[in-house]
């Protein structure tokens, strides 16, 4: 599915918050549950990882492809440790 401009647009945007972070018990089934939930209530959540859980850029893009994969969502913006998904809706 093509992603919007629109949603480009406002995952780019500065005021969209981080509304979950991940530490160091990574990723797991209840973070997973809580993308999903906050996915339901908004179009776009943005998500930050702490930077000892992927060491460079190649394994942030697999862990947050893998975050989409599971939540059944899209990878709309991978920057540094911080990503933003999108709902498709």
């Amino acid at each position: 599915m093509e992603i919007p401009n629109a949603i480009k647009r406002r995952a780019l945007d500065d005021t969209l918050d981080i509304t979950i972070r991940v530490g160091k018990q990574g990723i797991n089934e209840s973070l997973i549950e809580e993308l999903k939930q906050q996915l339901s209530k908004r179009k776009l959540v943005k998500m930050k990882v702490n930077q000892g859980i992927a060491s460079n850029n190649a394994d942030r893009k697999l862990l947050f492809e893998s975050i989409s994969n599971q939540s059944e969502s899209f990878l709309v913006l991978q920057r540094g440790n911080t990503a933003v998904f999108w709902s498709g809706e």
